[in-house]
C-alpha cells in the first residue's frame, strides 16, 4: 500500500513540475556574454546611476554594422556556423540585435523588459525580439519615442514589413518604460506599461529564438529582462 502511495505521489510531483512556468530574471549586474549573444549594432554593459544596465550604443552606428562578436555569437546559438542566419542579419543591418542565449526555442509565456531611450536623430526604438528562425528571419514588437507608436514588424526574406501599427502610444525619452509580450501558440500580445495595444496571430505557431531588439542611430538603455515560459 506504501509502495502504492510513493509512486502515485512521484507521479503527481512530476507532472506538477512539467507544468510549473519557469521563470528568468536577468538585471544585468552579473555578466552579460552569458547571458546575451551581440548579432547586430554595439551593445554593451553601463551604469545608469548606480543601476547596471544593458545599452544599445546607436552613437557609434553606421548602416549594416554586425556585431564585432556576430560569428562567436552564432556558434553559440547554433553550436556552429551558420552562414545563411548571418547573411540575413547583413540585410537586417539597420536593425541591432542581441539574442537571450539561455531558451532556444520560445513556444508560450511572457518577456518583459525595461527601456529607457536616451538619444538618437533618426530613432530611438526599443523592442523584443522573438521567434528567431535558423535562418534569420523573425518578428518584433517594439515602442519608439520619436514617433509615439507601438508596432509589429515581420523581418523575412531580408525585407522588414509592418504587421500592426498602433498610433498616439507616447513613451516619452529619458523615462523608464516596460515593454511586454505575450505569446500563446498564433497569438501574440504586445503590451507597454500595463495596457495591452497589439494582437496579432500568426500563420504557424511561434516557435524560435528571442532577444532584444533596436533600430539605426537609438541609443537605449534595457534592464529587468524576464521571461516566464510556460509549457
Amino acid at each position: 500500500m506504501k509502495k502504492n502511495i510513493f509512486f502515485f505521489n512521484f507521479i503527481f510531483f512530476f507532472f506538477l513540475i512539467q507544468f510549473l512556468p519557469g521563470n528568468i530574471s536577468i538585471n544585468f549586474d552579473g555578466d552579460i556574454g552569458k547571458n546575451f549573444a551581440p548579432i547586430v549594432g554595439f551593445w554593451h554593459k553601463a551604469k545608469d546611476g548606480n543601476n547596471s544596465v544593458y545599452v544599445i550604443e546607436g552613437r557609434k552606428w553606421k548602416i549594416g554594422t554586425l556585431s564585432n562578436e556576430i560569428y562567436k555569437s552564432v556558434k553559440e546559438i547554433y553550436g556552429k556556423e551558420n552562414p545563411q542566419f548571418i547573411r540575413k542579419m547583413k540585410s537586417y543591418g539597420e536593425f541591432p540585435l542581441t539574442v537571450f542565449k539561455g531558451i532556444k526555442n520560445f513556444t508560450n509565456g511572457e518577456i518583459s523588459v525595461k527601456f529607457k531611450a536616451i538619444s538618437g536623430r533618426i530613432d530611438r526604438a526599443a523592442g523584443i525580439a522573438f521567434d528567431i528562425k535558423g535562418n534569420g528571419d523573425y518578428l518584433v514588437i517594439r515602442a519608439n519615442p520619436l514617433e509615439n507608436n507601438l508596432i509589429a514588424f515581420k523581418l523575412k526574406n531580408g525585407k522588414r514589413s509592418v504587421i500592426k501599427w498602433i498610433r498616439n502610444v507616447k513613451t516619452p525619452s529619458n523615462i523608464w518604460h516596460t515593454l511586454k509580450i505575450t505569446i500563446n501558440g498564433k497569438k501574440v500580445e504586445g503590451y507597454l506599461n500595463g495596457k495591452k495595444y497589439i494582437t496579432i496571430y500568426t500563420k504557424n505557431p511561434i516557435s524560435g529564438g528571442i532577444g532584444l531588439w533596436s533600430k539605426a542611430d537609438s541609443h537605449v538603455l534595457f534592464d529587468d529582462f524576464e521571461v516566464i515560459q510556460k509549457r
